[in-house]
């Protein structure tokens, strides 16, 4: 059987061989040979490199999406100024942040980064070394760098860019090779023969190592071994550190970025050039970011031409050297800047919901996030062993400095300040390098020299001052230190520290806690009646503790000297684009920090909150309760006093800030006027009073909403639908509200959830076209009963068609349609409709085009034609007929308030027929008495008319004597 097998296996082999032969031959004639082999080769492993890491870089992170996805790192990214430097002045810095002259280092592209140098060696990549401080652009040049490469745009010669993370590679605890290393991110390179280190072939490799200061890279030869084995496993540092030895992959090129404090973690002689990045050292770079920024908003002109604006309103600001300037020589303060301009300008109902706080709460995970504070430079202690996060000792720190600043009203700090909150005591060794570390790197990120002069008391000009480099990270900081709870008392720290022994059990535990409270309760007590006591005192601080946070905060904004400021979104607004024309008076002595209540509300927030505990700022739950209670309780107790508009206005953005519902519906109840007269009105304002009236139930109604002379537009109108819902009184006078407003406007009157009682249109063009848009709203609407069109543009073909529609609506009580150009019969028209109307007793008639024969017919129409029916007033002069009207002194103190503003010329036309009107009325009369009440009457028009021919303002006349009503 065995021999029968083997022949037959003999004959299937060599019909094998033969078939391979056969179809060699036919590959090599040119056939086709679809079954036996293929001709197409595999994908291009560098192809899917680029495509996949041009993928993963242009992936913007959470905070840029805010901006409504319209930028790309393409369109925004402005190239900050890059200066080689001399390995003996590698430490060196500009001499000042606003740099006018030329640098005295050369400045150099991204492109020129690895051009040959004089200390290059044939055969050796170049090893640069990025370094700068926190804020100035590094991950954004590499980011750059990146997506031009992928793109073909720089750094051709380069066949392959590795991009790696330095804060990934330290998180790392297996040991692995180079090749291991890439294959773990770019799987499709795992067996690329540019990494085998056969030949020369590294020389068209560039890798990337963003961060080098996350890593505890350690150069000596006995503590890390070498390693020209890109297969050798090994740990990540020590594969690194071989690479920038040249001793693996000699010919392959190295980019490193780190901080100013780990510049000399790498050994001087393993580095082949040092740049350093200075950020935007001129206003033409800084406006070259914020054009990239801000005029990619969207495609529709009005916004941007409002860009264009914004734009030339920043750069006059940063062409005077301002402190705006000196903090924008960062770009991190551009982006900020450019965020909160997108915030104030760029806001409306389809935006996401976003906040101040959670605009510098953002920024602060861009420049923050996942950093820690880790130990110097030449120590061994790994660096991951040090969780201390980077952004808690800024709140201890700076934080606390900024909360003196806040405390005593000052924005500008000595050195020797600077040294008291920042520097501290005496430390121990790793603390003294973790302030060195923080000083080197952080410190001047939130603090700049101060240029304006403005800021220094007098005396202090020959000392050098220190600010925050935006005024407002003053203020956040403040708040953030003050929720975090780390202005703790003697006490509280004291029972904090006894609260968590007790969390951490009972054992070994209870003898300290007795050491700790034996030095301030006499020994009579025992050990068990001290934890009880301790626990209950524990919790009465911190609810007190609580609670004085939120008395701070309700003080804060209702301080008595800052009465006279503008409101916070105007201050904001202010900073950043400066003030143009007079500046504002400064009522307060000491600096008012209105933003910081508003920051420390917006703190309790839920996704803020979220962020910060990545930042490492926990902020318990039951902290954020205690508070928001305490502070209802203040902000309903405050609101009982009457308030300014602008203290009105921030209350409304600190209910925004907190984003909770159910607090902002219970404080608002207790509001039952909102009155923001005067207020510039902005699509944001509008959107923060839209959302946090909608918080509230359907069943609760405003009594008024003024918004008078606010600079409304149609826009907004449409914003605020959901706050005039709950509105009975809307006053809408003095705005520019034009006949496409009276489109939502009738659509509020005839929407069933809305409980309007009395619109005042007054001085807004609505013109005829306007009017009859919103008089379609008649016949449905049965809520309303005072309705004020005066100065509108009606005209007579507006009043007949409202003659026409008034039957339709039966609730109306009071209409005025004074100073709308109605001759007589229009004006006749109106009243008799009035007079059939079942509930209308008023109409304003006065300042129109009637004869004098009109108003003693209007006068006539009102009086009812039987005894029992209803009289219908009709107000179209100072008198009526041959007697004084009863309602002379409110028309005569419409004109007086609405004068100047109105067209001066008719107005005198109009004073003067009254006049005519009082001296006929005068000659009627035979009682002396009413004679003397004309001429009291006729005094003050006289009055009225001399003063407006004067061209200044008169004064409200005093109500007439009760005597003078007949």
């Amino acid at each position: 059987m065995s021999s029968l097998h083997r022949p037959l296996s003999q004959l299937l082999r060599a019909w094998r061989r033969k078939r391979r032969v056969q179809v060699s031959l036919y590959a090599a004639s040119g056939f086709p040979c679809r079954t036996f082999c293929s001709t197409t080769s595999g994908p291009d492993p560098l192809e899917i490199h680029k495509k996949k890491v041009f993928l993963w870089f242009s992936h913007l992170p959470q905070e840029e999406k805010q901006f409504g996805g319209y930028f790309s790192p393409e369109t925004m990214h402005v190239d900050p100024l890059i200066l080689e430097r001399d390995a003996e002045d590698r430490a060196g810095v500009l001499a000042s942040p606003l740099l006018t002259q030329s640098p005295s280092s050369p400045s150099v592209t991204v492109e020129q980064l690895f051009e040959p140098t004089d200390t290059w060696s044939e055969g050796l990549g170049l090893n640069v070394l990025m370094y700068g401080a926190v804020g100035t652009g590094k991950s954004t040049v590499v980011r750059k760098l990146v997506l031009d490469w992928c793109a073909g745009r720089t750094l051709t010669h380069f066949k392959l860019l590795i991009p790696f993370s330095c804060d990934d590679l330290g998180q790392l605890s297996k040991v692995a090779s180079l090749r291991d290393l890439v294959s773990r991110k770019y799987l499709h390179l795992r067996k690329h023969p540019l990494l085998s280190g056969e030949g020369n072939q590294a020389k068209d490799v560039l890798f990337v190592f963003n961060g080098m200061e996350k890593m505890n890279l350690d150069f000596r030869i006995g503590g890390t071994e070498l390693c020209s084995n890109p297969d050798e496993a090994l740990p990540p540092g020590v594969v690194v550190v071989n690479l920038l030895r040249k001793y693996l992959l000699p010919e392959a090129s190295i980019l490193v970025t780190t901080r100013l404090s780990a510049l000399d973690r790498i050994p001087q002689k393993y580095v082949s050039r040092y740049v350093q990045i200075c950020g935007f050292n001129d206003p033409d770079r800084q406006r070259a970011y914020f054009n990239s920024r801000l005029l990619q908003q969207s495609g529709e002109p009005a916004r941007s031409q409002e860009s264009h604006d914004l734009i030339q309103l920043l750069y006059l600001n940063l062409q005077r050297e301002s402190q705006l300037a000196a903090a924008c020589f960062l770009p991190s303060y551009c982006w900020l800047t450019c965020a909160t301009l997108h915030f104030l300008h760029f806001t409306d109902a389809k935006a996401p919901i976003r906040t101040l706080t959670g605009i510098y709460t953002s920024f602060l995970r861009l420049n923050f996030g996942g950093e820690v504070l880790g130990t110097g430079a030449g120590t061994n202690v790994p660096i991951e062993q040090h969780h201390s996060s980077l952004m808690l000792y800024v709140v201890r720190t700076v934080g606390k400095l900024a909360f003196d600043g806040v405390t005593n009203k000052r924005t500008s700090f000595s050195e020797k300040e600077l040294e008291q909150w920042i520097g501290g005591k005496t430390k121990t060794d790793e603390e003294l390098r973790q302030l060195a570390m923080f000083r080197t790197d952080v410190l001047d990120f939130f603090l700049a020299p101060c240029v304006e002069s403005g800021t220094r008391s007098p005396g202090e000009q020959d000392e050098q001052r220190y600010v925050f480099a935006v005024p407002a990270m003053q203020e956040y900081l403040a708040a953030l230190y003050v929720v975090l709870g780390e202005n703790k008392s003697a006490l509280e720290k004291l029972t904090g520290q006894v609260s968590t022994a007790l969390k951490q059990g009972w054992s070994e535990d209870v003898n300290v806690i007795a050491s700790i409270v034996s030095r301030f309760i006499p020994r009579i007590f025992a050990v068990f009646d001290i934890l009880k006591l301790f626990q209950h005192l524990y919790g009465k601080i911190i609810s007190q503790s609580k609670g004085s946070i939120a008395r701070t905060m309700a003080a804060e904004m209702f301080r008595t000297e800052d009465i006279y400021n503008e409101d916070v979104l105007d201050q904001v607004e202010q900073s950043l684009l400066g003030v143009h024309g007079p500046q504002p008076q400064q009522q307060s002595k000491g600096q008012p920090f209105e933003l910081y209540p508003i920051f420390m509300g917006g703190l309790l927030q839920y996704g803020n909150r979220i962020v910060l505990q990545h930042l490492g700022c926990t902020i318990q739950s039951t902290t954020v309760a205690q508070i928001t209670q305490a502070l209802r309780n203040h902000l309903v107790r405050e609101l009982s006093k009457p308030r300014t508009t602008e203290e009105l206005m921030d209350l409304l953005v600190l209910l925004y800030e907190i984003q909770n519902p159910r607090v902002t519906a219970e404080v608002l109840t207790s509001i039952r006027t909102i009155k923001l007269a005067k207020i510039r009105m902005t699509p944001l304002k509008c959107f923060v009073l839209s959302s946090v009236f909608s918080c509230t139930p359907a069943s609760y109604h405003l009594e008024e909403m003024d918004l008078s002379d606010c600079l409304l537009t149609h826009d907004m109108l449409q914003m605020l639908w959901p706050a005039f819902r709950h509105t009975h009184k809307l006053n809408l006078q003095f705005n520019s509200l034009g006949p496409e407003s009276c489109v939502h406007l009738r659509d509020l009157l005839l929407d069933p959830m809305s409980s309007i009682r009395t619109l005042n249109l007054c001085d807004n063009p609505l013109l005829e076209s306007g009017a009859c848009t919103l008089l379609e709203a008649l016949p449905e609407n049965q809520s309303l009963t005072h309705l004020s069109l005066m100065h509108t543009g009606l005209g007579d073909r507006g009043a007949l068609e409202l003659a026409e529609r008034l039957h339709q609506q039966t609730g109306l009580l009071e209409l005025n349609v004074a100073y709308n150009n109605i001759g007589d019969n229009a004006a006749l028209a109106l009243v008799d409709a009035c007079r059939e109307h079942p509930s209308i007793h008023t109409v304003h008639l006065y300042l129109n085009a009637l004869s004098d024969v009109g108003k003693q017919s209007l006068y006539v129409r009102g009086v009812p034609e039987s005894q029992d029916g209803r009289r219908v007033k009709v107000l179209a002069s100072v008198t009526e007929g041959s007697d004084i009207s009863e309602d002379w002194h409110p028309i005569l103190s419409v004109i007086r308030e609405n004068a100047l503003s109105w067209d001066r010329q008719r107005v005198q036309q109009q004073l003067k027929a009254f006049l005519r009107d009082l001296d006929w009325g005068r000659q009627q009369q035979q009682s002396l008495w009413k004679r003397l009440h004309f001429r009291r009457v006729e005094k003050g028009v006289r009055k009225t008319l001399k003063m407006l021919e004067k061209d200044n303002p008169p004064p409200t006349p005093p109500p007439p004597p009760s005597g003078f009503n007949q």
